[in-house]
């Protein structure tokens, strides 16, 4: 008895492969970006495959970012049902951050990248805050708290879609920042209870909430879907973090 030979045909459409057997039978298997963001101590990680957020967590951790993202990683791949096998990308946060939680997120990333032969784009961290805010304001101004009393700050203009970077990342004190608003100016980001104090008695600041401000890893994700798919991927070799003041880190966290 011959044994019944199955061709199939594959074709791409929107990051979904489709296949087709000899017989018109289909099945799809959608690509899988995984996202990491290490950046602080808020952490999250996310799958997405273009076409929603497959899975996301987020949590606080207690400066052991080393231990626990592996694990976390795992389980969220075991939850949604997605193999190593399935995916097909890494997209990763730059920066800024503290020194040590951004290279414990880049390791993680490039090792997975290499070893797999995945796809690495690095995103930078304020970009992942600025990407869900609306565009009520006539400049937006995102924020990480930097240690030592400073800030990391980056500043956005209105684009036809989403805020568009419009200046150089600075670290800067609360005071220094206050006397940078000229006029009405959304702040959105990481902000300790003075922080949010000062700026929400400021009568040009538009104050994003505490939930507005939170990096989702699932916006990560497809800040670098949309990357990839413009084929801007990086090279996990030369992929570094972004610090500020030309290569000095961020302190603490």
């Amino acid at each position: 008895m011959k044994r019944a030979v199955v061709c199939w045909s594959r074709r791409t459409v929107s990051g979904i492969a489709v296949y087709w057997d000899s017989s018109g039978s289909r099945f799809l298997e959608r690509d899988v970006i995984l996202a990491v963001d290490t950046s602080t101590r808020s952490v999250g990680i996310a799958l997405y495959d273009g076409v929603q957020v497959v899975a996301e967590s987020l949590w606080r951790s207690s400066s052991y970012h080393t231990v626990e993202l592996a694990p976390a990683v795992e389980a969220l791949m075991r939850r949604a049902d997605v193999s190593v096998d399935g995916l097909r990308a890494v997209a990763v946060a730059i920066g800024p951050g503290s020194f040590t939680a951004l290279r414990i997120g880049l390791a993680f990333a490039k090792g997975l990248a290499l070893s797999r032969g995945l796809a690495l784009v690095g995103i930078p961290t304020l970009d992942v805050v600025a990407a869900t805010q609306p565009l009520d304001a006539s400049s937006l101004l995102a924020v990480l708290e930097a240690g030592r009393r400073r800030l990391a700050v980056e500043r956005y203009r209105p684009g036809a879609e989403r805020w568009e970077r419009a200046g150089e990342l600075i670290s800067c004190t609360l005071d220094e920042l206050v006397s940078r608003i000229e006029g009405p100016t959304r702040v959105c980001g990481e902000l300790d209870a003075r922080a949010r104090q000062v700026l929400g008695e400021h009568s040009r600041v538009v104050l994003a909430t505490p939930a507005e401000s939170t990096r989702r890893p699932g916006v990560l994700a497809e800040l670098g879907w949309g990357r990839l798919q413009s084929g801007a991927a990086d090279d996990p070799v030369a992929l570094a973090p972004l610090y500020l003041h030309h290569g000095d880190p961020i302190p603490g966290g």
